[in-house]
């Protein structure tokens, strides 16, 4: 029960702060990867895992109508204030990436920005993915994954759980490029940038779009 409470607790206060945490990555250069991200998105665009709103300035006009869903609710309140602050037509839903609330076949984008390594099911949300996205959608990604590079890959399991905590929930080890390919989506655009102004065991990032598997 205290357990519960302190991580409830822990979870209220890691939204408040998150764009603060954020501000010095964000000004080094992540805002500018987001950006060329969303510069892909196009139609009906939905993002899972949206936060506090941090890309919602930055969608282009090819976005006909954006869905934002976000589980959190605590970051959900944040996100709501942004969207009615910027005066924008988004429609907020909170729902788990587990479970979306949409019919098959729904958007010609989705969107994820350091997501994936925090949702409770990686391979069902990324079924979830599959199951909303139109057979010739995009999904747009930009993640913090595992390490290339053994002893940092070392350093990061070494470190997932005590980082876990601190991350409200983020996994730093995770493979999530192979969890792409071994869900049926097929990697392009993809690149590998640092994640700036972080710590090495987050620093490894994974930036592209996937299409379905033919």
């Amino acid at each position: 029960m205290m357990g519960k409470i302190y991580d409830a607790t822990w979870g209220r206060g890691f939204s408040a702060l998150y764009d603060r945490c954020f501000k010095a990555a964000e000004e080094a250069g992540l805002r500018d990867l987001r950006r060329d991200l969303l510069a892909g998105a196009r139609g009906r665009v939905l993002e899972l895992g949206a936060g506090t709103g941090l890309n919602l300035e930055l969608y282009p006009p090819s976005v006909e109508d954006l869905t934002l869903v976000e589980p959190d609710p605590h970051m959900i309140k944040q996100l709501r204030n942004r969207v009615t602050d910027l005066g924008s037509a988004a429609q907020v839903v909170e729902a788990p990436g587990e479970k979306l609330p949409f019919e098959a076949d729904s958007f010609d984008s989705v969107v994820v920005t350091l997501v994936l390594c925090t949702v409770p099911d990686q391979k069902g949300t990324l079924r979830e993915i599959k199951r909303v996205l139109k057979p010739e959608g995009r999904f747009l990604f930009l993640e913090h994954v595992r390490s290339p590079e053994p002893g940092l890959a070392k350093w990061q399991d070494r470190l997932e759980k005590p980082w876990r905590f601190l991350g409200d929930g983020c996994h730093c080890n995770r493979d999530t490029e192979a969890a792409l390919e071994a869900a049926g989506f097929e990697l392009s655009d993809l690149e590998h940038p640092g994640l700036p102004k972080a710590p090495p065991i987050v620093r490894p990032m994974a930036k592209g779009s996937a299409s379905l598997a033919s």
